[in-house]
């Protein structure tokens, strides 16, 4: 680097008043004099090394393979995940069935939110991240030629998961109306939730009483279990007077 491009550069990266010396041979020095501690060398941030924040409206590199319709998440294995309110006060979460919605109905409801709690002091967090792209065919287009052009953004939304979280110094009553307005622009049915309310695998509320172990249970009792509950308790080493059997049992 020659000095006089050095010099030119000098202007923009060292702020006015310190000394900058550069010799003329090819590895460059810079002799820098700071006047106080307090005061940093460089004013004017040039790059940075923090990753921006992610649009959850749109993935971050696009759409280049085309995605499948697909489904939304079932928990059949007794999974609770999402179902409860981690990281604000209150929250907005699906009470019917899965959905697939789109990014433009996910920021008319993140905007009836904003518009009703405009002037408050709280945060917003979301959930849900539209990533799945959306391929439509235009109208009167024949079968088998091709999947379509990409429309729009989607969320795949599974039931009873939690859409929207609001953190901050709010009254409950002002924060069940604005929940209440992003409902409505939503499609399907929603309700609110309040931070440590129990989780919800499927449609059913894991409250006081109702364990995961009691929820994997089957609800109809099996034949064998039947007659297992008919055989009296006997002591280790010992066996039974009479075992019901099938035929014998009424």
């Amino acid at each position: 680097m020659k000095a006089r491009v050095l010099s030119s550069l000098g202007r923009y990266l060292i702020p006015t008043g310190y000394r900058c010396q550069a010799s003329v041979r090819p590895s460059v020095r810079l002799s820098v004099r700071l006047p106080s501690p307090s005061l940093t060398l460089f004013s004017l941030r040039t790059f940075t090394t923090t990753s921006q924040s992610l649009n959850w409206l749109a993935p971050k590199r696009g759409h280049t393979a085309k995605n499948r319709k697909g489904r939304c998440r079932v928990p059949t294995g007794g999974s609770t995940r999402g179902t409860t309110v981690v990281w604000g006060d209150y929250g907005l979460r699906m009470r019917d069935h899965d959905r697939r919605i789109s990014s433009s109905q996910l920021a008319t409801g993140a905007e009836a939110i904003k518009k009703r709690l405009r002037g408050e002091r709280y945060r917003l967090y979301t959930r849900v991240a539209a990533n799945i792209g959306v391929y439509t065919s235009g109208n009167e287009v024949r079968m088998g030629k091709g999947k379509g052009s990409f429309d729009y953004w989607a969320a795949r939304v599974a039931v009873s998961q939690i859409v929207f979280e609001i953190k901050g110094e709010l009254h409950e009553q002002v924060v069940r109306d604005a929940m209440r307005l992003a409902g409505n622009k939503l499609p399907g049915s929603y309700e609110f939730v309040k931070k440590g309310d129990p989780p919800v695998m499927g449609l059913t509320k894991v409250e006081t009483g109702v364990t995961l172990d009691d929820m994997k249970r089957p609800r109809v009792k099996l034949p064998a279990d039947v007659e297992a509950g008919r055989i009296p308790s006997t002591t280790p080493g010992e066996l039974p007077a009479a075992i019901p059997t099938a035929a014998a049992t009424p």
